[in-house]
């Protein structure tokens, strides 16, 4: 996009998986010059019975509260619901089964559908962290439709060649490849690599 400086919003819906958020929001803070952050009603309730946090606040890491810019989720004025507004594009972490509906009938009613429309329409990434199993048949027809459209549907699928010891390090499988649709290697996860044995 050749910005002088990198954008993203981040947005928090209301399924399991609030430590995803949490992670991404932490180790996108230093790959981004502006993150424009919000949160449901339900991802905040969510949030405070999984990982002990009810503020998006409290989800900011020491030393970058000024990159980031904090929107109600009903504002449908905010900077990223326009697209004369220049920014790369959003993550929807974890993305609710609803909020995927929501996208894929092209319904703007707050500042996540709305911008999430923004980004298919103006050709920007949306990566849409999805955090559900089973999927149905209709959660399966919306992912197809938003994928043919421009979305990157990334379900939160972590890997296990890694020989993982802990859920952090699960967790950070699953922002790693996230991060990776912005072009931002972490390094929180040691890549792929076939050793003959």
């Amino acid at each position: 996009m050749g910005l002088a400086e990198r954008r993203l919003l981040v947005a928090i819906t209301g399924a399991s998986g609030a430590i995803y958020a949490k992670r991404f929001i932490e180790t996108a803070a230093s790959g981004f010059d502006r993150i424009y952050l919000t949160a449901s009603e339900n991802a905040l309730s969510i949030m405070k019975d999984e990982i002990g946090l009810s503020r998006l606040e409290d989800v900011i890491p020491t030393g970058y509260a000024e990159r980031f810019t904090i929107y109600d989720p009903s504002d449908v004025s905010a900077l990223p619901c326009s697209g004369s507004h220049a920014y790369e594009g959003a993550v929807v972490i974890p993305c609710s089964m609803g909020t995927v509906g929501r996208i894929a009938a092209g319904v703007s009613n707050d500042l996540v559908t709305r911008a999430a429309d923004v980004c298919l329409k103006e050709r920007r990434k949306l990566a849409l962290v999805i955090r559900e199993t089973p999927l149905s048949l209709v959660h399966l027809e919306n992912l197809t439709l938003l994928a043919r459209s421009g979305a990157l549907v990334l379900p939160a699928c972590p890997a296990f060649y890694q020989k993982p010891k802990s859920v952090d390090e699960l967790v950070d499988f699953v922002v790693e490849r996230t991060l990776a649709q912005f072009g931002i290697t972490a390094g929180l996860v040691e890549p792929w690599n076939r050793r003959e044995e």
